[in-house]
């Protein structure tokens, strides 16, 4: 089975919501999971799998094969669900996410899923990670592209300022990091716990060619991707404004749902949302049956 290296840019939307659609249901499966990040990063990974990458499901160590770190381990849902997609396992093991013996563990872990390039969770690490194989690439003369998706409240890591450095002093301009900053981490919003702006100018004082963008405009996310391509002799950063829960409006900016799967009654109404009636989520906010996170 091969990947569709790149979809035509008008499907890509579609397939978006459908990635959406499966965490919805993978969550509401397990009953524990993190829906907001996993539903803000849901167009960047679109991107990544159905645009940008090169791989090959049928061998998944392929050599000139792209390898995208997920740094942000916990929103390893819609890593599974493009990777199904894709066709790296079948669609109906996305049910089987944080069941014991299911290679679809809660944080990504390659020792039981081939195709992961990294096991991934404790935030902060995964820059040094993709910068390692970004530097291998080019010992080993390969001209693979290393993506790193990563979280905004992990940036508040000194490991991924040290990574950052490294990138940047050894030129890695074969290295994309991209930041799903959608505002809040695990006990609030980022601008309470650690404000981390200027962002873009921290990440140019690294020797980094730093873009911002609109996270969930597919087409400003592929231009922004060809641009850094296009830049030479410095790693390359995202830096994606996104909205946590995107896509159902009753988790959108709710941080209650950084961790908190749906319940089944809230699964029935994101998925209908999702599909373009949105009366059930309604009903339920009228009843005042969905919790708040902090704002």
């Amino acid at each position: 089975m091969s990947a569709p290296l790149s979809l035509p840019v008008p499907q890509l939307p579609e397939v978006a919501r459908d990635l959406r659609k499966e965490v919805i249901r993978m969550l509401a499966k397990a009953g524990s999971g993190h829906p907001g990040g996993s539903l803000s990063s849901a167009d960047l990974m679109t991107c990544l799998f159905f645009h940008e990458m090169k791989y090959d499901p049928a061998n998944p160590r392929w050599a000139e094969r792209d390898r995208l770190v997920l740094s942000k381990g916990h929103g390893c849902p819609i890593l599974y669900a493009a990777m199904a997609k894709a066709g790296y396992f079948p669609m109906e093991q996305l049910q089987t996410l944080r069941e014991l013996d299911s290679p679809l563990q809660g944080h990504p872990d390659q020792r039981f899923l081939p195709g992961l390039e990294a096991s991934t969770g404790s935030l902060g690490q995964g820059l040094s990670v993709a910068a390692g194989i970004a530097l291998a690439g080019r010992f080993d003369k390969r001209d693979y592209w290393t993506y790193c998706l990563m979280s905004d409240g992990e940036t508040e890591e000194g490991q991924t300022w040290e990574a950052a450095a490294f990138a940047g002093f050894h030129r890695l301009d074969r290295l994309i990091a991209i930041v799903d900053y959608n505002k809040f981490q695990l006990d609030g919003a980022i601008k309470d716990i650690l404000d981390m702006e200027p962002f873009l100018a921290k990440w140019e004082s690294f020797r980094w060619h730093a873009q911002e963008i609109n996270g969930h405009s597919i087409p400003e996310i592929l231009e922004a991707i060809a641009t850094a391509k296009a830049e030479k002799g410095r790693p390359h950063v995202l830096i994606a404004h996104t909205v946590k829960g995107k896509g159902v409006s009753f988790m959108e900016n709710n941080n209650y749902f950084h961790g908190v799967a749906p319940t089944a009654e809230e699964a029935e109404a994101a998925l209908k949302e999702l599909d373009g009636d949105s009366s059930l989520s309604r009903a339920l906010v009228a009843a005042g049956k969905l919790k708040k996170g902090s704002k």
